[in-house]
Formats: C-alpha cells, structure tokens, sequence
C-alpha cells in the first residue's frame, strides 16, 4: 500500500504465522527494507506488483537486522543486480550466535555474502541521503534507517507501538537497548516505521510513545 512520498507499507498482520512489516521506497531509491523470510517473499512480491512495483525494480535491500523474520528473505535477491545490506557487526554475529537461532527455529541460514556492508553514518541510496543508526540491544548490529528529509525512521525491532524489541535471544541486552531507544527519541520525526505492529504518524505522537516505554517499560528492561 502506498502512503506518500513513494513510502510503501506492507504490514504483516497474520497472527498464527511470524514475519515481520517490510518497506519499499520507490521513486529514484527503489529499496525494499527488511524482506522477511524467505518462504513469504513471493506474497510480499505479489503485494508490491498490485501497486506496480516489479521484482527487476528492486535495487537495494536493507536489513535492520539479522534474525529470520526480517533476513532470510534477502537469499532470493541476485546480488549481480540487487546491492543487500546489513551492518558489519551484525554479520559478523550472524557467522556465529546469530546464525544458530536460525537452527532454533528449524531453519537454514542464508549463504550469501553481503555487498552492501553497512556502517554508522551517511548512506546514498538511489538519489537520497540516508543515516545509519547502530542501535544493539535486540542484536548486536541492529539499525535504524533515518531519512531525515521525510524525518522517518524504519527502526526494525528496536521499538514498536508501546512495546520494545525482546532482549532474551543471543546477542540481545537490555542496557543497550535502552540506550538505542533513547538515541532515537531524539531524532525529528515525523514516522516511526517497526519491525512489528502499526506504525506510528505525528511528531507528538512518536513523543508519546517513546514516553510511554521509557516509563513503563524501561524499568522492566
């Protein structure tokens, strides 16, 4: 579904199933943020075709992180056409703990090589500036994707609507956590785009909801 300014949203709302919300910026960026896994990719693809967006469209893939619902959908990308994204140090976790949660769930990591390693800072995509957040605590390389001329932020499964990413898989922390979460608080925004659940509109709003888990979920964490 498009929302505006070429931000496209596909929410995943399957209650009995896991995947995650994944994104796609059109225009002159064509990025498709956090395809999911891998076994749902071809219903995203069908999703964004109903909106016009072909497959060949694609030209870059960003993870926020590595964990199966968000990753293991970049296998099916060719990575002679696509550029794939993920932060060095969460790649370098996926060579290790990362890649044995994928066994927990009774699936194989992806065996690809990333071409697009990410790190903290600017980032060009298509004809627009990005920023590269590192915000660990749900996973040691999780990030946040910040584009400040749309003051919007694709934040993965470091906070939701009134809800935090889970710290009790390998590499999570909760110290951390907190500290992504505040980081991104002070952010101008005017979208709050999660991994999981609605996303958010309105700079008040997004106030609110970081208020909201800073007092009544911070001291849990």
């Amino acid at each position: 579904m498009r929302l505006k300014n070429d931000i496209y949203i596909y929410e995943w709302t399957n209650l009995f199933e896991n995947n995650c919300n994944s994104y796609f910026i059109g225009g002159e960026i064509n990025v498709l943020i956090d395809p999911g896994l891998t076994g749902y990719v071809s219903d995203l693809l069908n999703r964004m075709s109903a909106d016009g967006i072909k497959k060949e469209d694609i030209r870059y893939v960003i993870n926020t992180h590595s964990h199966p619902d968000h990753f293991q959908g970049s296998e099916i990308f060719d990575q002679e056409k696509v550029k794939v994204g993920l932060h060095t140090r969460e790649f370098e976790f996926l060579k290790g703990d990362g890649g044995e949660l994928y066994s927990l769930f009774g699936i194989s990591a992806p065996r690809m090589n990333i071409n697009l390693p990410l790190e903290e800072g600017d980032v060009v995509l298509g004809s627009e500036i990005f920023k590269i957040i590192l915000a660990p605590g749900h996973s040691p390389g999780s990030i946040g994707l910040y584009w400040p001329r749309q003051k919007a932020l694709f934040c993965g499964d470091v906070v939701f609507d009134q809800s935090v990413g889970r710290t009790d898989f390998p590499g999570g922390n909760g110290t951390l956590l907190k500290k992504s979460i505040l980081a991104f608080s002070k952010l101008d925004l005017e979208w709050l785009f999660p991994g999981h659940m609605g996303i958010i509109h309105g700079k008040n709003n997004i106030q609110d909801n970081f208020n909201i888990i800073i007092q009544g979920i911070f001291p849990y964490i």
